[in-house]
Protein backbone atom coordinates (compact mmCIF):
# COMPACT_ATOMS: atom_id res chain seq x y z
CA UNK A 1 0.00 0.00 0.00
CA UNK A 2 1.40 3.29 -0.41
CA UNK A 3 2.48 5.20 2.37
CA UNK A 4 0.80 9.03 3.27
CA UNK A 5 4.31 10.29 3.05
CA UNK A 6 5.09 9.92 -0.17
CA UNK A 7 2.01 12.17 -1.52
CA UNK A 8 2.71 16.05 -2.04
CA UNK A 9 0.31 17.72 -0.42
CA UNK A 10 -0.56 20.17 2.58
CA UNK A 11 0.05 19.26 6.19
CA UNK A 12 -3.69 19.99 6.39
CA UNK A 13 -4.42 17.55 3.79
CA UNK A 14 -2.49 15.02 4.50
CA UNK A 15 -3.76 14.45 7.76
CA UNK A 16 -7.68 14.68 6.62
CA UNK A 17 -6.96 12.35 3.91
CA UNK A 18 -4.12 9.58 5.47
CA UNK A 19 -6.83 6.61 5.83
CA UNK A 20 -8.02 7.37 2.12
CA UNK A 21 -4.14 6.69 1.00
CA UNK A 22 -3.98 3.95 2.71
CA UNK A 23 -7.41 2.06 1.12
CA UNK A 24 -7.05 -0.89 -1.55
CA UNK A 25 -8.76 1.89 -3.80
CA UNK A 26 -5.76 4.46 -3.43
CA UNK A 27 -3.09 1.88 -4.12
CA UNK A 28 -4.83 -0.02 -7.02
CA UNK A 29 -5.15 3.55 -8.80
CA UNK A 30 -1.46 4.19 -8.33
CA UNK A 31 -0.57 1.12 -9.50
CA UNK A 32 -2.61 1.38 -12.62
CA UNK A 33 -0.52 5.21 -13.35
CA UNK A 34 2.53 4.01 -12.98
CA UNK A 35 2.20 0.72 -15.25
CA UNK A 36 1.05 3.29 -17.70
CA UNK A 37 3.55 5.62 -17.22
CA UNK A 38 6.12 2.88 -17.20
CA UNK A 39 4.02 1.62 -20.63
CA UNK A 40 5.66 4.44 -22.30
CA UNK A 41 1.87 6.04 -22.32
CA UNK A 42 0.96 9.60 -21.81
CA UNK A 43 -0.58 10.64 -17.66
CA UNK A 44 -2.38 14.38 -17.30
CA UNK A 45 -1.03 15.71 -14.73
CA UNK A 46 2.54 14.90 -14.13
CA UNK A 47 3.24 13.13 -11.14
CA UNK A 48 4.73 15.99 -9.22
CA UNK A 49 0.97 18.15 -9.58
CA UNK A 50 -1.35 15.15 -9.38
CA UNK A 51 -2.35 16.87 -6.13
CA UNK A 52 -1.29 20.13 -7.02
CA UNK A 53 -5.26 21.94 -5.78
CA UNK A 54 -4.21 19.99 -2.20
CA UNK A 55 -1.15 21.15 -1.88
CA UNK A 56 -1.54 24.82 -3.32
CA UNK A 57 -4.97 25.82 -1.06
CA UNK A 58 -4.48 24.91 2.95
CA UNK A 59 -7.11 22.46 3.91
CA UNK A 60 -8.52 24.82 7.11
CA UNK A 61 -8.83 27.19 4.71
CA UNK A 62 -11.15 25.62 2.39
CA UNK A 63 -14.75 26.61 2.94
CA UNK A 64 -16.34 24.23 -0.30
CA UNK A 65 -14.84 21.53 -2.63
CA UNK A 66 -16.40 21.24 -6.27
CA UNK A 67 -15.33 18.08 -8.08
CA UNK A 68 -15.07 17.77 -11.97
CA UNK A 69 -13.29 16.06 -14.69
CA UNK A 70 -11.67 18.27 -16.78
CA UNK A 71 -10.61 17.05 -20.22
CA UNK A 72 -7.29 18.37 -21.72
CA UNK A 73 -6.63 17.71 -25.13
CA UNK A 74 -3.08 18.56 -25.12
CA UNK A 75 0.10 18.22 -23.62
CA UNK A 76 1.71 20.70 -20.87
CA UNK A 77 -2.37 21.80 -20.16
CA UNK A 78 -3.15 19.61 -17.23
CA UNK A 79 -1.48 21.26 -14.07
CA UNK A 80 -3.62 19.69 -11.12
CA UNK A 81 -6.10 22.49 -10.87
CA UNK A 82 -9.54 21.88 -12.41
CA UNK A 83 -10.79 24.24 -15.73
CA UNK A 84 -7.16 25.71 -15.28
CA UNK A 85 -3.58 25.45 -17.71
CA UNK A 86 -0.68 26.98 -16.61
CA UNK A 87 0.50 31.12 -17.68
CA UNK A 88 1.50 30.65 -21.56
CA UNK A 89 -0.40 27.59 -22.44
CA UNK A 90 -3.07 27.59 -25.10
CA UNK A 91 -6.52 26.10 -22.96
CA UNK A 92 -8.64 23.62 -24.28
CA UNK A 93 -11.60 24.22 -26.67
CA UNK A 94 -13.97 23.22 -23.32
CA UNK A 95 -12.45 26.10 -21.71
CA UNK A 96 -14.03 28.21 -23.44
CA UNK A 97 -17.70 26.74 -23.85
CA UNK A 98 -19.53 29.42 -22.63
CA UNK A 99 -22.87 28.38 -21.09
Amino acid sequence: MSQVTDVKIEAGWKAALQSEFQQAYYSAIKTFLLKERQAGHTVYPPGSQLFNAFDTTPFDQVKVVILGQDPYHGPCQAMGLCFSVPRGVPAPPTHENNI
